[in-house]
């Protein structure tokens, strides 16, 4: 194990995101080399996927990997409710972003499934910062690839249900990528398991097929009536029901807009942040968690910073959570 970085490098590290030239994820090391990370030996690696070229609305997420290192406001490290200094018992670095090419969609899809089997052909958990939500399907794959297919269940919070076959004659969009896992094996749909699906789409032919396949959803309705707590405990079963490993999707619609307004597709009615930080933390805690990520930020519609601070915050208690597990 190498954990080296040049003096200066830690200088402008410390200096902190608002002050220093090198603005990363928490100020971890930046560590975008596979032969460096192998002999680095992090526990996690942040990804950017700056990708928005499956967006159907308001375009935008592809700035969403800058937005959350940058423009997040950094408060510390110790985690308040689980007494941890998260740095001291996680190891974590910045890979830096996956290339997107502008325009080039199969191109850029194939660099950030290649960008996250480095890390995670490496033992590392990925946390990945999109993009729109197209990104889920290279991600995931990918994962599914290092633990094996039909093995990995998938808790997804999303404000749509992103099944359909196509969107405007589209594979590859940010309304498909669910539909493409489980066509493809790599995540059992019986192990597939959304929560706060609301609004008015997809129609009756796309949740016909999910429930042909056999998916698993809780509606935003199910979550105001129950408490996300109660849905929570459910969806770990269903998700983690004959398989050993568990990978988290969020879209940061599945938010309401009044704390998340900057992404390209907001649905009023959706979940609060004190409920969702909450979630992520259960779900770290409690799963085999071996991969997450957070889609859907696009700070140019960001209010005061929200969207990028919870989406921030999110992958913070998904690393409290990983880091108290490993302290024990």
């Amino acid at each position: 194990m190498k954990r080296e970085l040049p003096p200066g490098y830690r200088e402008q590290l410390e200096l902190g995101y608002v002050f220093g030239s090198t603005l990363t994820f928490a100020q971890r090391p930046l560590v975008p080399d596979p032969g460096m990370l192998a002999e680095w030996a992090p526990d996690a690696a942040i990804i950017g996927a700056p990708f928005d070229l499956g967006t159907t609305n308001r375009p935008g997420a592809r700035f969403g990997p800058r937005g959350v290192r940058v423009n997040a406001y950094e408060s510390g490290t110790y985690h308040l409710d689980l007494r941890i200094e998260i740095f001291d018992h996680l190891e974590v670095v910045d890979a830096g972003d996956a290339h997107c090419p502008h325009g080039m969609v199969e191109a850029s899809l194939d660099n950030v499934k290649k960008k996250i089997a480095e890390v995670v052909n490496l033992g590392i958990t990925p946390i990945v910062i999109g993009g729109d939500h197209t990104i889920t399907w290279p991600s995931a794959t990918a994962v599914a690839e290092k633990y094996g297919f039909g093995r990995v269940g998938m808790v997804h919070f999303d404000a749509h249900a992103d099944t359909a076959d196509t969107i405007d004659g589209n594979l590859a969009s940010h309304g498909t990528p669910m539909r493409r896992l489980i066509e493809s094996g790599a995540i059992p749909a019986k192990n597939f398991v959304q929560i706060g699906l609301r609004g008015y789409w997809p129609g009756p032919d796309v949740w016909k097929w999910m429930g042909d396949q056999g998916m698993k959803w809780h509606m935003m309705d199910e979550v105001h009536r129950r408490g996300l707590d109660a849905v929570i405990t459910d969806a770990i079963a269903e998700a983690m029901d004959g398989v050993d490993h568990l990978y988290v999707s969020v879209d940061i619609d599945s938010l309401d807009p009044v704390h998340a307004p900057g992404t390209g597709t907001p649905e009023p009615g959706g979940i609060t942040s004190v409920e969702m930080l909450r979630a992520m933390r259960r779900l770290a805690l409690e799963t085999p968690v071996v991969a997450f990520d957070v889609m859907e930020v696009a700070p140019a519609y960001d209010h005061a910073d929200c969207t990028v601070n919870i989406a921030h915050r999110l992958i913070m208690e998904v690393l409290a959570g990983l880091a108290a597990k490993k302290r024990g």
